[in-house]
């Protein structure tokens, strides 16, 4: 089974920055991240989409969502991508978050903890061995992230991958093995 991580620090501590070197947005950092014993900073573009595409999945803490189009189109364009689960799953998984009535309305009409498990939903459609997520529960009730976390935690555990989940507090009903406090 793959590693549970729970990152906890402030605001300005760097966690953003962390999730983003892993995912190889950003370069300017010491040492080394290695993939499959490759440095990120030496693969190339085309080998770090498909790295992204098959083995690393990502909520961003600003969600990036295509606003202008539907809530179905944003996850059904990263479902066509490199199909992982059949197209019904989106509108289970949608059910499960309380948003499947929000699959037809355009992403701006949507208010910032819909888009949120949107943005989750979207990173669970893909194939992944590492999930890294940013703050993923900000803008969520304490219900809503209770769903959203037992429904990343199935999915990680179905493809046996690891969690690595930066946030300003303890999440208590995250079960993880390491937890890194700054």
């Amino acid at each position: 089974m793959g590693e549970y991580i729970h990152i906890i620090a402030p605001s300005g501590s760097g966690k953003t920055s962390l999730v983003h070197f892993l995912y190889g947005l950003k370069q300017d950092y010491h040492g080394q991240i290695l993939y499959n014993n490759e440095s990120l900073k030496k693969i190339d573009a085309e080998k770090l989409a498909l790295l992204r595409q098959q083995h690393i999945s990502i909520v961003f803490q600003d969600m990036r969502l295509f606003t202008e189009q539907t809530v179905l189109q944003n996850l059904e364009i990263k479902r066509l991508l490199h199909p992982f689960h059949p197209a019904d799953r989106i509108i289970a998984m949608a059910k499960r978050l309380g948003i499947e009535n929000k699959l037809e309305k355009l992403c701006s009409t949507c208010s910032y903890g819909e888009q949120q498990r949107i943005a989750i939903i979207r990173a669970l459609l893909q194939p992944f061995d590492f999930l890294l997520l940013d703050e993923p529960f900000s803008h969520l009730d304490e219900a809503n992230r209770i769903k959203a976390m037992e429904l990343i935690e199935e999915e990680a555990k179905a493809r046996n991958a690891s969690i690595i989940l930066a946030d300003l507090k303890e999440i208590s009903y995250f079960k993880a093995e390491k937890k890194l406090v700054m």
